[in-house]
């Protein structure tokens, strides 16, 4: 079985404080993180061996902006997200 059927998916946005490096101005960015839940139940259809590894799997998030446009009118510019974790456990 697939890695996503032992996971429930959804989209959320959360607040991160990031410094523009051009202007070097601070500002909060809503940053968007997809959400995998982890199942209650192992799914239907699931070996032995989909249960061994069900077992192991934990609830997490992945970042999925990776740039960011800066706030400030007079910079505007595009820059890499950069001293934020790109994957947290729940």
């Amino acid at each position: 079985m697939e890695e996503r059927a032992f996971f429930r998916e959804s989209e959320t946005t959360k607040p991160s404080q990031l410094n523009c490096p051009f202007c070097r101005t601070v500002d909060s960015y809503d940053l968007r993180w997809m959400v995998r839940k982890k199942l209650d139940q192992v799914p239907r259809g699931a070996d032995e061996r989909d249960r061994a590894r069900f077992a192991k799997f934990a609830s997490y998030m992945v970042l999925l902006d990776d740039k960011a446009m800066c706030k400030n009118m007079r910079c505007r510019k595009r820059f890499d997200i950069s001293g934020v974790k790109t994957m947290a456990f729940i």
